[in-house]
């Protein structure tokens, strides 16, 4: 009967020291937060193990694989999250994160319009999207989500910037001159904003004196196709 109580004993010990799913989700998330993905990884999997309905933890693992570039992986993760639970804008706007970078800008494109569908409060789908969007040369849609951020966020450099690209690519060098300009006057140290500026003032108003000064101020961030300009038009 003692030997019987034991074993009883034993087995309850030992599933008390078993993490929960929540234990085991959690700690992935802090290992992930401390920029250890792999091992995150190993946490959410454990999850999923015990829950294989628990799309939070695919949606983890995919954001811990997209981290280390993964990005196959990370968007078979986020699709089995939206198989599990397709009514969260998050696996949609991760996985269309991972299509950006694939340079897959019309499946990227597919996975925003579903995001915002499903939360269109959501910022950083327009700016996202519209980065799909500029890839796919889009121009006035990718302008028109541009601008949805910048009403809510005027001081946002990059959504300044890449309207101006999204300008010049519409044939709006007055516009992009604009944008450009708030660009850099919200951030000074973008070379990539600074050479734009230059080379459009050259290029489509003549502005040799100011173009140059931007493009040797491009240069001076680091910025190194400023120089081939700077030899060709720039010198005394």
């Amino acid at each position: 009967m003692r030997n019987k109580s034991y074993w009883l004993l034993l087995l309850i010990l030992l599933g008390a020291c078993s993490p929960s799913e929540e234990e085991l989700f959690d700690e992935g998330v802090r290992l992930m937060e401390a920029s250890q993905y792999q091992k995150a990884i190993e946490y959410f999997d454990r999850v999923v193990e015990q829950n294989p309905q628990n799309t939070s933890a695919y949606n983890a693992k995919g954001v811990a694989l997209f981290q280390q570039a993964k990005y196959d992986e990370a968007i078979e993760a986020f699709s089995s999250s939206i198989e599990i639970d397709p009514n969260s804008y998050k696996p949609y706007f991760n996985r269309g994160n991972a299509h950006l970078e694939k340079k897959s800008f019309k499946e990227a494109l597919l996975d925003y319009n579903m995001a915002n569908g499903l939360d269109p409060s959501q910022g950083d789908i327009y700016y996202n999207r519209g980065l799909a969007l500029l890839g796919l040369e889009e121009y006035e849609d990718a302008i028109f989500d541009f601008d949805v951020v910048l009403q809510s966020n005027p001081n946002h450099a990059l959504a300044q910037f890449n309207k101006a690209k999204a300008q010049l690519g519409n044939n709006d060098p007055v516009a992009a001159i604009e944008s450009l300009q708030r660009t850099v006057s919200l951030d000074n140290r973008n070379g990539a904003a600074f050479y734009l500026l230059g080379v459009t003032q050259m290029s489509a108003f003549g502005q040799k004196e100011e173009g140059c000064q931007n493009l040797k101020t491009a240069l001076g961030l680091g910025f190194s196709e400023a120089k081939s300009w700077i030899d060709d038009f720039c010198q005394n």
